[in-house]
């Protein structure tokens, strides 16, 4: 078995894809706005893949099932960027609202931020204290 993919499941499928793709810079592999399925680069032979929710939902039996809402998070998608703190001023420019301003975890080793994409998701960029 080989990992291949991480993909979230979104309804705000036209919003997700500019999110991903110009507010963070990620590269669409295949996919744009419009369409129900996009594909980007995130490095490693990793793509990050966006699907609409519905779509799936009607393929594992699930379409009669309510969107789970306002539940601590089950997931979080992290990214290590050791020019985390100039990343953090141009996506802020960008209009990204994070939930904390960039600082060291000691405990963690890491220097973190956190902030959601329009579907909620929980984003972290990280880099290495040492």
């Amino acid at each position: 078995m080989e990992y291949t993919s991480i993909r979230l499941l979104v309804e705000k499928f036209d919003e997700c894809f500019v999110f991903y793709h110009k507010t963070l810079g990620l590269t669409p592999l295949f996919g744009k706005c419009g369409e129900v399925y996009a594909l980007f680069d995130i490095g490693n032979n990793v793509g990050l893949e966006l699907f609409n929710t519905d779509l799936m939902a009607s393929e594992v039996n699930t379409a009669d099932l309510a969107i789970p809402n306002n539940n601590r998070d089950k997931s979080l998608w992290g990214f290590k960027d050791d020019n985390l703190d100039e990343t953090y001023l141009r996506l802020k420019a960008k209009g990204v609202t994070f939930l904390n301003a960039p600082h060291d975890i000691a405990s963690w080793g890491m220097r973190v931020v956190h902030f959601r994409d329009p579907e909620g998701n929980l984003i972290e960029i990280n880099k290495n204290l040492a």
